[in-house]
């Protein structure tokens, strides 16, 4: 791919005729693991301040054996990790002794602080800038919730492995996708940072692709490469917008 001055544009594309920005959330617009661990810390907290026999009996490693057994059960929703946390913390509260449905309210602690999180410096400037030309929709394999983390009016839509029954690089997440934005695959452009999940699951489904590399990793030779590398959201939302009228 030739290099430009901040980007990577794969030779002899251009991406002039794009009219939707599927965007993804976690590890593009912000860190997604610390803030997993502090919900979950926060999580741990809660329980062992009102149902303490769940911590005692199930340490870390239990738990995690409890997901995967539960993955394997219901592989048709494997997807929902919602789903996922809400079943493991009922399963982990009918063993200690405990009412089962203590599971919505648990839920909602981690849900919480889930959602207490900071974007990237360059998201929210790059996100005004690409929703002045563009409709820009979420795309997500997680359970964010754009409207707590108050970044939903920067959005025009919002698809999940939830709301879509797959996660990324499943086909029918990109489909939902573009149904949601109303452009054509050629018209939508997906970004995100994971190489197999967004760029070769995007590219697999007709859609465009940029890879944001924020840790200048080296791109995996293994997949095609995406039509577009950027450092940030920022380096996207400028190279996409020069030259357009309105754009500041």
């Amino acid at each position: 791919m030739g290099v430009m001055v901040a980007d990577r544009l794969c030779a002899g594309k251009t991406l002039q005729d794009i009219r939707v920005i599927t965007l993804d959330l976690d590890d593009t617009l912000w860190e997604i693991m610390p803030v997993i661990r502090r919900a979950e810390a926060a999580l741990g907290d809660w329980l062992a301040k009102r149902y303490p026999r769940i911590p005692e009996r199930w340490p870390r490693d239990r738990m995690h054996t409890l997901r995967e057994e539960l993955v394997a059960q219901h592989a048709d929703k494997a997807h929902d990790l919602t789903f996922l946390r809400k079943e493991m913390l009922a399963l982990m509260a009918r063993d200690a002794g405990y009412d089962a449905s203590l599971n919505e309210a648990a839920f909602a602690v981690f849900d919480e602080h889930r959602n207490a999180l900071e974007t990237f410096p360059d998201v929210e400037p790059a996100l005004s800038k690409l929703k002045r030309h563009y409709r820009v929709i979420a795309v997500t394999n997680g359970n964010a919730d754009l409207k707590k983390i108050g970044i939903d009016r920067w959005f025009d839509g919002f698809v999940s492995a939830r709301t879509a029954g797959a996660a990324k690089p499943d086909s029918r997440i990109f489909r939902a996708a573009v149904l949601t934005g109303g452009a054509s695959p050629a018209e939508t452009l997906h970004v995100g940072d994971h190489p197999q999940q967004d760029v070769a699951g995007a590219l697999a489904a007709g859609l465009r692709a940029v890879w944001v590399n924020r840790r200048r990793a080296e791109w995996p030779a293994e997949y095609a490469p995406a039509d577009l590398e950027v450092s940030d959201l920022g380096v996207l939302a400028d190279f996409l917008t020069n030259g357009r009228p309105g754009t500041a």
